[in-house]
């Protein structure tokens, strides 16, 4: 199995150089699979995932810093991203939070391993997911595949059946993934806010730890050290609630995890 490590990391299978070229490098590849960008100032880096991806029937570009990473952007669709935090210029965050202003893009931020505060700002920040470096080609290839099935913008993603649940001022629309107002204003969910709601909403006036809403929300075991559901959760009160610092409809239950407090109807 491939590994993908830092410059200076414990592995040596790979040998990361100081070279660090900005040139956009768009790759090609005859298949119609999802277009992922990977973002990472290392050469190297880009060259092994995009090799990895490519063989799983990826379409690849890559971007060496945020400005590359831009141009990308500007030039044609793309399904997913791959965000280093560490980068030079504009880092890794910081281009989170301006893609997450911009668009609904799935975002996976890769991380240097045990840089857990760095984990929760990216996804405070609307990232999707996160790996640790050094990583698996495997288990990155899960993890995009994961994220790009849980997108509202993933080719066939309409459902035949769709559903609405209506709770408080709320109407969450299943088949547009649309959160609607009362009074018609409608609010942007990222991909896993979205998965977050959807997990509340089916289950409401229960009380769920969040190892369960981890496994519910994001379909991937959790840590007992993980906090992004906190994270998450604070995203959502200040988008649902009418005071976020006193919330009503996802109350803290202290040492049982969270539980959604309004009857939900559904249609």
């Amino acid at each position: 199995m491939t590994k993908f490590v830092r410059r200076g990391g414990s592995h040596n299978s790979t040998h990361i150089s100081q070279n660090r070229p900005r040139a956009l490098v768009y790759i090609a590849a005859m298949q119609d699979g999802p277009h992922i960008l990977i973002v990472d100032d290392h050469r190297e880096i880009r060259d092994l995932v995009c090799r990895a991806l490519t063989k799983d029937g990826f379409r690849v570009s890559t971007a060496a810093d945020g400005r590359a990473m831009h141009k990308v952007l500007a030039d044609g669709r793309i399904d997913l991203i791959l965000l280093d935090l560490m980068l030079p210029g504009e880092d890794g965050l910081t281009l989170c939070r301006t893609l997450r202003a911009e668009s609904n893009i799935p975002i996976i931020m890769l991380t240097a391993k045990g840089d857990e505060i760095d984990r929760v700002i990216g996804l405070s920040m609307g990232a999707d997911d996160y790996l640790s470096k050094p990583f698996g080609s495997r288990e990155l290839i899960a993890r995009i595949k994961a994220v790009l099935r849980r997108s509202p913008d993933k080719a066939g993603d309409a459902e035949p059946h769709a559903k609405s649940f209506h709770f408080d001022r709320w109407s969450l629309n299943t088949g547009a993934r649309a959160l609607l107002r009362d009074d018609g204003v409608n609010v942007p969910l990222s991909t896993g806010e979205y998965d977050l709601l959807m997990a509340l909403v089916e289950r409401p006036q229960r009380v769920l730890n969040r190892d369960q809403l981890l496994d519910l929300a994001r379909g991937r075991a959790a840590t007992g050290l993980d906090r992004s559901i906190d994270t998450q959760v604070s995203r959502l009160r200040k988008k649902l609630e009418r005071d976020p610092g006193d919330p009503q409809l996802i109350k803290t239950v202290w040492g049982g995890g969270y539980v959604f407090t309004p009857a939900v109807a559904r249609k």
